[in-house]
């Protein structure tokens, strides 16, 4: 990595169009990048930093006013909101919670009130949200009304058919049989007439429109029981597809259940006491047994342990934990005690914040729902206009009766209904989002998961992307036979140990002496390497330079060195004054996970290419053993932002992934910018669009497989409810479909398409 360019933000670099909408506020807040520097064996400085994610839900709503709206209870009446609201001049973000049935507004007060007024014009009724109102207990207690009242409307519609069938032809009896269907078209589909009403007093032809107009008209030509029936089994099918749709938007919710309620708390007397774990301060001391998860994001203070990430940041195996680490609320702590210092509120850890960035996501909508959105705005009058066209010309062109023809017309506008087709796809969208979340591949939008798929390069930072992006001692040779091995590594260790250089310090922690020898006399020479008395001889850690300033190169020691060197090692040699005592080779070493990621990316059809800051030589080696064989290195970061701009032109939609700031510019740039989040940098995790949270390179080609079955799953989706309705379309109009059978064909079309996408959350990996 290189840190020579200062860091660029998505707005000012960002080179193609993103799709936005007003879920999200105009602009982005840049998070200060506060990284912790460290060199590596190219002298290049790398950053590192905790993952940083979007701020928690409740500093997230900061400036909206939050409106309950108990009657939009579909993604339809959601799509029917947001299209009046979005011309208002003056919002300047809206934000929608289908499963809460909330609206948060950000806008002046003037223009709220214009707002609530056209929420009040299409039949909605907006009720005010306190800032620390639980909205989720108003759904609770809306649903459960919901129920009894659902109940009792087919009790009522089933009291009605009864009376139908089996009682006699008489007034008495057709008087209570349509006071039954009234009493249940009343308790299913009070809610829906008076919205159907509104919209069409605006000309709006929406799904409430259509079953106002069609339970009207049965009853008018005497069908009641079928009218009350078909209201019931219609409020059903909503209450079905409600939960079911929450269950995909709330997928990823289960998360917040791994955070305990409780921590053990140290006290200012020194005693330990258990607190909630809202009420715990930051810089407070927490006490971690072995088997427990951690209540709140920290950093270790004492002990040391194996942890369970699983839950964050998808790592199949447990991750050692000591002192200095980072712990996540949620993991599992599992093999002995830790303490730790808290560094986030529970409403502020990784894992809220997880969650709340997917929320974000969901709320973005993806191409394939814009298309259908746009389809349906068509869709719907189409039928509408058909439906009239029967009820009134085929008296005419088929002989049938009026009463055959309206009936018809109206079974067509129960058919029509376009809620199988607009929940096709947000609930297939979110079900990706959150099987991604679980595997630690946070997706900022549904338009990043649908368009991976279409990537046809990969442009790869090598230090902390492909390699671990610090140096390790890969090698260490005794040149001279006569010396005991166990005494030149503890002479190397002792020198190494006193220096602070990268390179130093990646033999120092390499070597593995018992005994280290004192050090007397030591100093750095600037360039050179390090000299000290130890064990009374006179010692150098030295690079080839100095080395060959004290006459001490041979040919054999250029050959060795050369072997090194070029499979992009850092060469260090320990000397006397009777020449080369041990070679050191130091590397930065590539990820296990890399060689297969880029294997994985070649056989789904992409281009892996390195982008990197360090010499060819080092670069070459590094790509050489991941079998990438197109590289450009000695690259500073407007050198990648160019070479971005290049592959698109030359190869089609590119991807950009790394860690560093000298990354920002470039990950803007790609068609999709991948950051590795474990030790990513605040301005890199802030221009990518998707988040490695444990820097697995192998969680890239799992995201370009989980586009391409959502892709599919999205389709199937669209052609089985488009498939359903134009079957009973054909039979409404040449066969013998009842209101009945269209109504199930609505409910069982909303129904498949619901759970065929519910089927992403069991994404694996392969």
């Amino acid at each position: 990595m290189d840190t020579r360019a200062p860091s660029a933000s998505r707005s000012a670099t960002h080179g193609h169009a993103h799709s936005h909408d007003h879920d999200h506020e105009h602009g982005h807040a840049q998070a200060p990048a506060t990284p912790a520097a460290h060199g590596d064996c190219c002298g290049h400085a790398c950053e590192t930093a905790e993952p940083v994610l979007p701020p928690a839900a409740p500093a997230a709503l900061a400036g909206y006013t939050r409106y309950r709206i108990a009657s939009m209870d579909c993604a339809v009446e959601q799509a029917e909101i947001r299209a009046v609201l979005e011309p208002l001049a003056g919002i300047e973000a809206l934000r929608f919670d289908l499963p809460q049935r909330q609206l948060a507004l950000k806008a002046p007060e003037p223009v709220q009130a214009q707002a609530l007024a056209v929420i009040r014009r299409l039949g909605y009724e907006p009720q005010l949200l306190s800032q620390d109102a639980d909205p989720g207990a108003a759904a609770a207690e809306g649903l459960g009304a919901g129920i009894s009242r659902l109940i009792a409307s087919l009790l009522a519609a089933l009291g009605a058919e009864a009376l139908a069938f089996f009682a006699p032809d008489t007034l008495p009896w057709q008087i209570a049989s349509m006071a039954l269907a009234l009493a249940a078209i009343g308790l299913a589909g009070l809610e829906t007439y008076k919205k159907g009403l509104a919209a069409l007093r605006v000309g709006r032809l929406n799904i409430n429109a259509l079953m106002a107009v069609a339970v009207t008209g049965a009853f008018v030509i005497g069908q009641w029981p079928e009218a009350a029936m078909v209201m019931a089994l219609y409020a059903l099918a909503e209450l079905i597809e409600a939960r079911a749709v929450d269950r995909a938007r709330h997928a990823i919710q289960s998360l917040l259940a791994l955070a305990p309620e409780d921590a053990e708390v140290l006290q200012a007397d020194g005693q330990w006491r258990r607190l909630p774990s809202g009420e715990v301060a930051l810089g407070s001391t927490v006490r971690l047994k072995p088997g427990e998860r951690v209540p709140l994001d920290g950093r270790v203070l004492r002990g040391q342990s194996a942890v369970d990430q699983a839950p964050v940041t998808g790592e199949s195996l447990p991750v050692d934990k000591r002192a200095g680490d980072a712990l996540f609320a949620g993991t599992i702590n599992q093999t002995a005690a830790l303490e730790f210092e808290v560094t986030a509120l529970a409403a502020d850890s990784t894992l809220a914040r997880i969650i709340h960035a997917v929320e974000e996501a969901q709320s973005s909508r993806a191409p394939t729902q814009r298309f259908v959105d746009r389809f349906a705005t068509i869709y719907t009058p189409a039928v509408f206009v058909l439906a009239l066209a029967v009820a009134l010309l085929m008296p005419w062109l088929a002989g049938w009766t009026w009463l055959q023809s309206v009936y018809k017309a109206l079974v067509l506008l129960v058919i029509a209904c376009p809620c199988a087709l607009v929940i096709s796809t947000p609930v297939t969208v979110v079900s990706g989002l959150a099987a991604a979340a679980r595997r630690g591949i946070l997706i900022k939008g549904g338009v990043y998961l649908e368009e991976a798929r279409k990537l046809k390069v990969v442009a790869l930072d090598k230090t902390g992307t492909l390699t671990e992006g610090r140096p390790v001692l890969t090698h260490f040779e005794l040149l001279r036979p006569a010396a005991e091995l166990a005494r030149v590594q503890a002479w190397a260790q002792a020198l190494a140990a006193r220096s602070d250089h990268p390179v130093s310090k990646a033999i120092a922690q390499g070597l593995s002496a018992s005994v280290v020898p004192e050090v007397q006399g030591f100093r750095a020479e600037a360039g050179r390497g390090v000299a000290a008395q130890v064990e009374g001889q006179a010692l150098v850690l030295a690079n080839h330079r100095w080395i060959e300033e004290r006459s001490q190169c041979s040919p054999t020691l250029e050959e060795q060195m050369a072997r090194h060197e070029q499979a992009g090692c850092s060469v260090s040699l320990l000397a006397d004054a009777g020449g080369v005592l041990a070679l050191c080779a130091v590397a930065d070493t590539v990820k296990p996970s890399s060689r297969q990621a880029v294997a994985d990316l070649i056989a789904l059809g992409l281009t892996p290419v390195m982008l990197s800051g360090d010499n060819p030589r080092t670069a070459q080696a590094i790509a050489a053993q991941l079998g990438i064989t197109e590289l450009r290195a000695n690259l500073l970061p407007e050198d990648k932002l160019a070479a971005i701009t290049e592959l698109q032109a030359r190869l089609g939609p590119t991807a950009m992934v790394g860690d560093g700031i000298n990354d920002a510019p470039a990950l803007a740039r790609a068609d999709i910018g991948f950051a590795m989040g474990g030790a990513g940098t605040h301005t890199a995790m802030e221009a990518a669009d998707v988040v490695v949270m444990n820097d697995d390179l192998s969680r890239l080609p799992e995201t370009i497989r989980l586009s391409r079955r959502a892709r599919a799953v999205l389709w199937q989706n669209i052609a089985l409810a488009l498939g359903i309705k134009a079957a009973f379309l054909l039979a409404a109009l040449f066969g013998s479909a009842t209101m009945w059978m269209a109504v199930f064909a609505d409910m069982g079309a909303s129904l498949l398409v619901v759970f065929n996408g519910l089927r992403m959350l069991r994404c694996t990996r392969r």
